[in-house]
């Protein structure tokens, strides 16, 4: 795996939302280092620590979530070590028990598939329907390890750049949650 300045070169091959992501950050003059490599998941541990470690961030846990009536909608990111409890997020966020959503709702928000969610999806979600929770770990590194609405490349985005410049752009705020 090789760590990558910018956008690819040869976008040949790459899906547009994942094309949408590097102009999106361009435009705000953010920098990024990029890193491609196999789809991660999940079901790849070794991959994720692989990309942790050349990516030099941790990538996040996003977790896309509704609450039972899917009236609203939230992305939490936390560390990939922290675990998900409803009962607590729930409480944090002023919401009915939590749950994840159907992937049709993360597509149709978001831009973005199982796998795949990351906070650049938040650029989609011009109607404002999704809240971002953040766990405040994340908010204390340095850097942000995300992907760019497509499991087959990592970013490294400074976190100040991501909070500050990225999602005042996109219009959304977070509430900072506390994990496990």
């Amino acid at each position: 795996m090789i760590l990558y300045t910018g956008r690819p070169d040869d976008e040949q091959g790459r899906l547009s939302k994942e094309l949408r992501t590097y102009d999106y950050l361009d435009s705000l003059g953010i920098e990024y280092r990029r890193l491609d490599h196999a789809p991660a998941d999940s079901d790849a541990p070794e991959l994720l620590e692989a990309i942790d470690r050349e990516l030099g961030a941790r990538i996040c846990k996003n977790l896309f979530l509704a609450n039972r009536q899917r009236t609203r909608f939230y992305m939490l990111m936390i560390p990939s070590d922290k675990v998900f409890r409803s009962s607590d997020i729930s409480h944090q966020a002023g919401s009915s028990r939590l749950h994840f959503a159907e992937p049709e709702y993360m597509e149709e928000m978001i831009g973005t598939t199982p796998g795949s969610a990351s906070v650049m999806g938040l650029m989609n979600d011009k109607d404002h329907r999704v809240q971002l929770l953040v766990d405040e770990d994340i908010l204390r590194e340095e850097y942000v390890g995300c992907h760019p609405c497509i499991n087959t490349s990592s970013l490294r985005i400074r976190t100040e750049d991501v909070f500050g410049k990225f999602l005042p752009a996109t219009g959304h705020d977070w509430i900072t949650v506390h994990a496990e």
